[in-house]
């Protein structure tokens, strides 16, 4: 009976993912890999824009040129790009993929599009002509189209013929398809999506900014942000783009956050953690060591964070703050936004806002239970325990041997790793999947008394981008002890030259006098595995 239960609860998961995860993870998917590329080539143009003001710079140079080339390489010929890695994403070939992106872009139809051709056809048929540099929908339409082809030519087309019979029949169907109907829809939905988004902003900038300013940080945490990020660069193909502007207080307020936890703190390995996470987000945008070490862990800093954001995001909305590229929102990529004056006021004001409450009302509640007293000196009259157990088959290892230092220095939390040797994570208590990453490597659990477990399969997996791994459950379910939350292919994540080694720590281990190991050597799943002493 358990285990029909447990079928349809998967097939239920899996027809949702079919509708949303599917797509959120192909877009996810397909952007990740040159996320960092884009960030880099956005903060090229801030270079520029900071060297031409300050009259260092000429832009009519040829060093002007050359960099300039540099920094918009990669937003002019992004339908390439795009469908390389959407075409890999979705299990077609990546450079067919970009070969049709790149037939957008093509001199031949690109001279057509520059000459203001009239009365262009395909086989009789009219030819819509657009500009596609830049654009993001046509191409992620027509990749996903020539995707379902794809797997049609693989089941007809004998095997040896494969290699070269599919890219000629998929760009001979494909490539014609974009431009009479992928492409010019696609623009179309890009354009009205825009025209929403710049209608809402002009009917009440202050809410549009609230709104994303507040929300930013939890679509991340969810994995949404990526429906909203081509929205943006389909923006900034055409000009100007408020979304990254509004959004950007959001990961201000995190930083001002993670400055006050690491004032108020009287905890060194909480200081440090928070003090290694100021860095990144300053100089490059990346908050993840903030997002996970800290908002995640201690949930009053999300109150602090979406009221700070909110307010930051209003003020860009209010003053109809722009960026001019894309950019992850940091202190070098300030002179990508426009007007800088007033961009600077809506995020600075989440800043130091989060910053200031966090000193105030703390980012803890006061009923913590004080680390500092051990089991010994309370008394074993008095004390209670909740026993978690194993979510994995494997071999017990210290935290102190993860190489990554949130884990080994017990940042994140006390616990316990495994190294597993079979791929599969279950639950270790009766209780709720609070959170699950984008990436499906890790997971937090929230036990029925209260006990917040991370389980985060592997050392710096998540630059894997959720390849070699498959989630069974998502975001608020309701688990059962033993209840396959995890799949993951240990010797594909071990070929890609990642350590498979699993921290399952207590982020809220302070909660407890003790947080003590039960077992070692070797582990089964539902062995008792941690101790925590209430």
């Amino acid at each position: 009976m358990m285990e029909a239960v447990n079928v349809s609860k998967e097939n239920s998961t899996e027809k949702k993912e079919t509708v949303m995860n599917k797509i959120l993870g192909a877009i996810s998917g397909s952007f990740a890999p040159i996320l960092g590329v884009l960030a880099g080539s956005g903060l090229i143009s801030a270079l520029l824009s900071i060297l031409t003001t300050l009259g260092w710079l000429s832009p009519e140079s040829g060093t002007y040129a050359i960099l300039s080339a540099a920094g918009h390489a990669i937003f002019y010929f992004f339908p390439v790009f795009l469908g390389i890695t959407l075409a890999t994403k979705l299990g077609a070939n990546g450079y067919v993929g970009g070969t049709i992106g790149a037939a957008l872009l093509e001199p031949h139809y690109a001279g057509l599009v520059a000459s203001g051709a009239q009365d262009v056809t395909f086989l009789g048929i009219p030819v819509l002509l657009a500009s596609y540099s830049s654009t993001v929908f046509p191409i992620l339409i027509a990749v996903s189209i020539y995707s379902v082809l794809d797997k049609f030519l693989k089941k007809v087309i004998y095997k040896d013929l494969q290699m070269f019979i599919n890219p000629l029949i998929s760009l001979i169907i494909i490539v014609p398809l974009t431009i009479l109907i992928f492409g010019p829809f696609g623009t179309y939905v890009g354009e009205f999506l825009s025209i929403i988004i710049q209608f809402l902003s002009s009917k009440s900038g202050i809410l549009t900014g609230a709104v994303l300013g507040a929300g930013w940080t939890f679509l991340t945490i969810l994995g949404l942000h990526w429906a909203v990020i081509p929205l943006a660069i389909a923006n900034l193909a055409t000009g100007f783009d408020p979304i990254i502007a509004m959004a950007a207080a959001a990961p201000f307020a995190q930083i001002g956050m993670g400055l006050g936890v690491f004032f108020k703190t009287k905890d060194k390995n909480l200081k440090t953690l928070a003090g290694s996470g100021l860095l990144p987000g300053a100089l490059a945008g990346t908050t993840e060591i903030i997002t996970y070490g800290l908002l995640v862990r201690y949930k009053r800093t999300m109150l602090i964070v979406a009221i700070s954001g909110a307010i930051g995001g209003a003020i860009n909305g209010a003053f109809g703050v722009k960026a001019t590229g894309f950019a992850l929102p940091s202190f070098l990529s300030i002179p990508v936004f426009t007007p800088v004056g007033l961009y600077l006021i809506g995020t600075l004001t989440a800043l130091v806002l989060a910053m200031v409450l966090t000193l105030i009302i703390g980012y803890e509640g006061k009923n913590k239970v004080q680390p500092s007293k051990t089991v010994k000196e309370f008394g074993l009259a008095n004390v209670k325990s909740e026993i978690i157990s194993s979510p994995l088959i494997g071999d017990i290892v210290p935290l102190s041997k993860i190489t990554d230092p949130l884990f080994s220095t017990e940042m994140v939390g006390k616990g316990i790793a495994i190294e597993p040797t079979i791929g599969e994570v279950v639950s270790p208590v009766d209780g709720t999947v609070t959170t699950l990453f984008p990436t499906e490597h890790a997971i937090g659990i929230t036990s029925e008394d209260g006990a917040e477990i991370l389980i985060y399969v592997g050392v710096n997996t998540i630059n894997l981008k959720g390849q070699f791994f498959k989630a069974h459950v998502k975001q608020w379910d309701t688990v059962k002890r033993g209840d396959l939350l995890i799949q993951f292919d240990i010797e594909n994540i071990k070929a890609a030259g990642y350590d498979v080694k699993t921290p399952v720590v207590i982020t809220n281990s302070n909660q407890y006098l003790d947080v003590i190991s039960t077992k070692d050597g070797k582990v089964l799943v539902n062995d008792e595995l941690i101790n925590l002493i209430v």
